[in-house]
């Protein structure tokens, strides 16, 4: 009996050892601050972020002062007024900004001439009773708190120069990154934000994934948090950020968990593979991951108070 009892133990060790998931690359709980954020851009917003919560801001203070960065310098051309207009020639920008200790958020989305729609997101959060204004009622209501703002009285003409003229059925869409930061701090907590300019040359009024909770990010504060970057329609069809914490909350590490919700959608999209997405996702164990549908990816990742510049190649495809 002794015996049989020593071999059961050793089968369920093994079992337990060859499980799919990456080993554990940090430890039960942070020793500091980790972060995670979407493409080379990304890099600066983790360093704004992480210099942010080391002067003693909170880990939500982190999030907005990074992303506020990238808006700021209208990286890759797909963040901030400087991104790349819609089809009719002017920006509409999108946001959200989650908080995990009281599962807050708040989101804006095709607002004009604000320049840091994240900052108008989390006044969302904060000031009212709403997750999401969109349109011309998050223009004035970013106004009405006092964020900086340019003139869009242009933007009338070129709507109705763009609704008088002949336009070409065909025309594709250009570009399609988001800066998504998350952010861990040493309490444990989890934070994450959003923003973007969209694809350009989109439809006036096309909202992508970046402010929609659940798709372009999602958080549990005792589960985890994932972003997602890329064509938006692709993952808000498959709800994808929160699939990835969900799978998370079943014990999947974070890299198995991007990977997982990639072969996914796979499954069942007849794209296939070829949905120009990726993903980030952080656990409470401050454990990090990153999967890409169809290119390679490189990331930022910021521990205590350094930052690398990391990549994963494509998911391996399965029939």
């Amino acid at each position: 009996m002794f015996r049989f009892l020593c071999l059961a133990v050793l089968c369920m060790s093994s079992c337990v050892q060859t499980s799919d998931a990456p080993p554990p690359d940090a430890p039960d709980g942070p020793d500091g601050p980790v972060l995670i954020a979407t493409w080379p851009f990304g890099q600066e917003a983790v360093d704004v972020a992480l210099e942010t919560m080391h002067a003693g801001g909170s880990g939500l203070d982190g999030v907005e002062a990074g992303i506020r960065r990238i808006e700021s310098l209208g990286s890759d051309g797909s963040v901030g007024l400087a991104g790349r207009p819609n089809a009719a020639g002017y920006a509409q920008l999108d946001a959200c900004i989650m908080n995990g200790p009281d599962h807050g958020a708040g989101s804006v989305a095709g607002v004009e001439g604000i320049v840091h729609p994240i900052t108008a997101a989390r006044r969302v959060m904060e000031e009212t009773r709403h997750v999401m204004l969109v349109g011309e009622g998050a223009r004035w209501f970013a106004l009405e708190q006092g964020l900086e703002s340019v003139d869009v009285t242009e933007n009338v003409a070129l709507k109705e120069a763009w609704l008088a003229r002949e336009r070409d059925p065909d025309a594709g869409e250009r570009g399609h990154d988001t800066i998504t930061l998350l952010a861990l701090d040493a309490n444990g907590d989890l934070f994450g934000g959003c923003s973007t300019s969209g694809a350009g040359g989109k439809l006036p009024g096309r909202v992508g994934d970046s402010p929609i909770l659940g798709a372009g990010l999602y958080l549990d504060n005792a589960v985890g948090a994932a972003g997602a970057t890329g064509l938006g329609e692709n993952v808000m069809r498959h709800v994808a950020s929160a699939g990835i914490v969900e799978l998370m909350r079943q014990g999947l590490h974070p890299q198995a968990a991007c990977e997982a919700m990639l072969h996914r959608i796979a499954r069942s999209d007849p794209k296939g593979y070829d949905l120009d997405i990726c993903f980030i996702a952080l656990d409470k164990a401050g454990r990090t991951g990153a999967a890409a549908s169809n290119q390679r990816f490189p990331f930022a990742v910021g521990r205590g108070a350094a930052s690398e510049l990391l990549h994963v190649e494509e998911v391996e495809r399965r029939p």
